[in-house]
């Protein structure tokens, strides 16, 4: 029997970290307690991870960035740039962590789960092929869509809904057709990109949606946005498998960012994505988390969206 939702994390990940700063463990921790503390989630399914291996992040990385992320941990840590460190551990934890988005994959694909969230650290999203970047080390949601096309999926459509432009997924499949890109996204922030005359390099013009709004942008106005340019694009690709980039730094209290995002917001976007998965997959989606640093913002808004995603039915897409 199909699960409607399972989870999947990297217990490791309490080894990555770094004095003082905001991707810290502390976020999967406040995670997995309010998930404990909710009698409905509380019993979802965890699923056992796969064996972490140095070939999962070969699928989208450059040999000489998984050989630099290697090296750094090896050498003790250290920092590739202002933002993103590097322990002794992290290469390992980084493994771990794809090993969780490789697992979910597979899980939906198998029938296992009908949609997968990876509560999993680092994340994902800045990681290029050819640079940790933006507190990623390797990009787990660029390792899914691999997986999946490796599996036999023809059309892998991405939606991150991260307060920051995922960069490096858009580069990693800039000249792939089969994977769609979307993301809604503050602008001008870092890293600077994600603009929307930028729809796709070539052989793949119109495999890229990016939908830039300014500081100050609301729930509703993000929603309608969504509705309007991401939802469509969805629903002309028709993706065998959706992966969602799941951060959650655009919410009003998150001290990264300046959006104005609610967990009301995060239900409403849960619903809509599982509403297209619904329509054009069988429902099968695969979350992997971005960012968020706010703990209790996070916890409570991934919580909202656990709920929308566990349902037997998909509810009716709200407005906020």
């Amino acid at each position: 029997m199909t699960a409607p939702l399972a989870l999947v994390r990297n217990d490791s990940q309490s080894r990555h970290q770094a004095d003082g700063h905001p991707e810290r463990p502390a976020r999967v921790t406040a995670i997995l307690e309010r998930i404990a503390a909710e009698p409905h989630l509380r019993s979802l399914p965890w699923l056992v991870p796969e064996r972490a291996s140095r070939d999962l992040p070969l699928l989208v990385h450059d040999p000489e960035e998984v050989e630099r992320v290697e090296g750094m941990a090896v050498r003790g840590g250290g920092w590739f740039d202002p933002d993103t460190y590097c322990t002794a551990s992290s290469y390992d934890v980084a493994l771990d962590a794809a090993a969780c988005a490789a697992r979910a994959v597979d899980a939906v694909v198998a029938g296992e789960a009908r949609c997968v969230f990876a509560v999993i650290r680092p994340p994902g999203h800045h990681a290029t092929a050819f640079r940790p970047m933006g507190f990623c080390l390797f990009n787990n949601a660029a390792i899914a869509v691999r997986r999946a096309l490796r599996d036999g999926a023809a059309r892998v459509a991405v939606v991150d809904f991260d307060v920051h432009h995922g960069n490096g997924t858009q580069d990693i499949f800039n000249h792939a057709p089969e994977v769609l890109y979307t993301s809604v996204h503050q602008h001008p922030w870092y890293p600077g990109t994600g603009v929307e005359e930028d729809r796709g390099g070539a052989g793949a013009v119109g495999a890229t949606v990016n939908v830039p709004v300014p500081a100050g942008t609301d729930g509703t106005a993000w929603l309608q946005r969504f509705d309007s340019s991401i939802a469509p694009a969805i629903d002309e690709f028709r993706p065998d498998l959706i992966v969602v980039s799941a951060g959650y730094d655009a919410h009003a209290v998150d001290p990264l960012a300046e959006l104005g995002l609610t967990e009301a917001t995060y239900r409403a976007i849960a619903e809509r994505v599982r509403r297209l998965a619904e329509r054009h997959c069988a429902g099968r989606s695969v979350w992997t988390l971005e960012g968020g640093y706010d703990l209790d913002a996070l916890a409570a808004s991934i919580a909202a969206q656990l709920t929308v995603l566990a349902a037997p039915e998909p509810a009716a897409a709200h407005s906020v």
